[in-house]
């Protein structure tokens, strides 16, 4: 009884730790939604995603130097696939599509360019059952983008294809993150504080009196969700989590973010998901397991 408990603590932590992030994650989606509705635009939840947190890591970005833990180029690459240029992109695709399209999409074509970059950049051997489970959800996402060329035509499909490329945008950045080796958590405060840079462009065109004029309310919602909870605080606990419970374990949440994006718009906003959109949801958590399996 003694000898475990020291293992199971932060073992079991960990697991708190990766699904708070995973719900942090699905919340920031589920907001996102929820403040276009709203009336915000796009730039107005990248200001929201991006000030705060950059606010919060500018002490240590300040302290650790940009150029001596990254580099500026790299950190301008790392800026360019994970920061700014993918969210807005993100926030974008909601106009177009249901919540359930872009919650399933953005995270599964992250993990199909992961596999292909990591297997073309990084010379890492994919396994077979890795190689089905990307299959397996190519086909899942085949049933999704179906829904939306069936009921919206061509601007569902946009809309998808823009979550396909946020995806892959994704994916890109951590392939640079592993070849590299940056920390993900210097990477995001870096990436956090660069944005910051983009904050006078957005005051220039009256960005400020446009989202003050939505209210005090709406505007707290979404720096809470955006800024805090989808950005530096699921960062520190999925790296916890990691930490904790290795890589490889650690690598389920992220995966479970679809489900829990599509029960909580379902809960919190109103979106039922379709028998099409679960079907999808479900093929494509099946192909997330055999692409996480090591054989």
């Amino acid at each position: 009884m003694s000898t475990r408990t020291p293992q199971t603590k932060p073992a079991l932590f960990g697991i708190v730790c990766g699904l708070g992030a995973a719900l942090f994650w699905a919340l920031g989606f589920v907001a996102a939604r929820y403040g276009l509705n709203a009336g915000f635009t796009p730039a107005d939840l990248l200001m929201h995603r991006f000030l705060w947190s950059g606010i919060v890591f500018m002490p240590l970005v300040v302290h650790a130097g940009v150029r001596d833990r990254i580099g500026w180029g790299r950190a301008a690459a790392l800026m360019v696939l994970g920061g700014p240029g993918m969210s807005i992109l993100t926030y974008t695709g909601f106009q177009y599509v249901p919540l359930a399209h872009g919650s399933v999409i953005q995270p599964s074509c992250a993990t199909l360019g992961g596999l292909l970059f990591a297997s073309v950049l990084l010379k890492e051997r994919i396994s077979f059952s890795r190689m089905f489970g990307a299959f397996v959800i190519v086909a899942g996402l085949v049933v999704i983008g179906g829904e939306s060329l069936a009921g919206s035509g061509f601007s569902g499909a946009q809309g998808d294809l823009i979550f396909v490329l946020t995806g892959f945008m994704f994916a890109g950045f951590g392939t640079l993150l592993r070849y590299w080796r940056v920390r993900a958590f210097p990477a995001a405060a870096v990436v956090s504080v660069l944005s910051l840079s983009l904050f006078p462009l957005y005051v220039a065109f009256d960005g400020l009196g446009r989202v003050m004029a939505l209210g005090v309310g709406e505007n707290a919602l979404q720096a809470l969700a955006q800024g805090i909870l989808a950005g530096p605080a699921a960062m520190y606990l999925f790296a916890f989590s990691v930490q904790s419970l290795g890589v490889a374990r650690a690598a389920v949440f992220p995966a479970i973010v679809p489900a829990l994006t599509l029960l909580a718009g379902w809960l919190l906003l109103g979106e039922p998901p379709t028998a099409q959109q679960i079907a999808g949801l479900l093929t494509v958590l099946c192909g997330f397991y055999l692409a996480q399996r090591q054989r």
